[in-house]
């Protein structure tokens, strides 16, 4: 008997048990293939999955889930302090809402920046709507073990102040048109002189996936990090794991697939 699964569902389980139990161990990516895409543009490439990403942010408001994050600073392999939060995700008239269900005493300063990437960790993408504000470059073709992708390099034309964005690279899946992954940084780094002193705060490199939740869409369920911060006195390693689980249809049954 053949167990029928959405795509990627398979691929994204393992990957996500893989760097939780064995951080050291990633996905079977084939080499860049540099060619163009068949039968169309890099610019209407970039065009068809922005135009699927911004469908997907309607898609994506109609749905809740629960957000687990766990973050570590460490010496090498000792942990100096924790970060956890558990909370339950929904979205009313447009907005973000995050109903708090864990959150033990943290061991580490977390600043507003890093608490709020790791909130829109879930909600990033580059639509129809954020494109402007990007360049994002073709970089060729790669089979990230069952899938198909495109591969793009991200990185904002100007960056405002008091306003983050992603830099790195995207993975567009070849027949679905939408982002599947995305490694990379949230930008900019923050180094403030005050006084003949340095006040900064470094964000780490990282990696999320998406999985196929409702047959069409794919949603965040898993994203990790595991990067060495250098400030100007130390150098700090910083681990992440956020999970995105318990997807539900608001007014719905559970939807299929997305826990792990």
């Amino acid at each position: 008997m053949k167990l029928s699964m959405p795509r990627g569902v398979l691929l994204l389980i393992c990957l996500a048990v893989l760097a939780v139990a064995c951080p050291q161990l990633r996905a079977q990516e084939g080499e860049l293939d540099k060619s163009l895409p068949k039968g169309m543009t890099p610019e209407q490439v970039i065009q068809r999955f922005t135009a699927n990403e911004k469908a997907w942010k309607q898609t994506r408001e109609q749905y809740s889930f629960r957000q687990s994050v766990k973050v570590e600073a460490m010496d090498g392999n000792q942990v100096l302090g924790e970060y956890r939060q558990v909370a339950d995700i929904r979205y009313a008239a447009g907005k973000r809402i995050k109903d708090v269900v864990f959150a033990p005493q943290p061991g580490i300063d977390m600043s507003p920046e890093d608490l709020e990437d790791l909130d829109m960790r879930a909600s990033f993408t580059i639509s129809t709507d954020e494109l402007p504000e990007y360049n994002v470059t073709y970089s060729g073709q790669q089979k990230v073990d069952d899938l198909h992708c495109y591969v793009l390099e991200v990185a904002p034309k100007t960056m405002e102040k008091g306003k983050r964005y992603f830099q790195g690279k995207i993975w567009v899946d070849d027949q679905d048109f939408q982002i599947v992954k995305d490694t990379g940084k949230s930008a900019p780094d923050i180094r403030i002189v005050k006084k003949k002193k340095t006040q900064e705060n470094l964000f780490p490199q990282f990696t999320t996936w998406r999985q196929q939740i409702d047959g069409r869409s794919w949603f965040p369920t898993f994203s990790s990090a595991d990067d060495t911060l250098h400030f100007q006195h130390s150098d700090v390693r910083i681990k992440q794991v956020l999970q995105f689980t318990d997807y539900k249809r608001v007014g719905a049954t559970p939807s299929t697939g997305a826990s792990k």
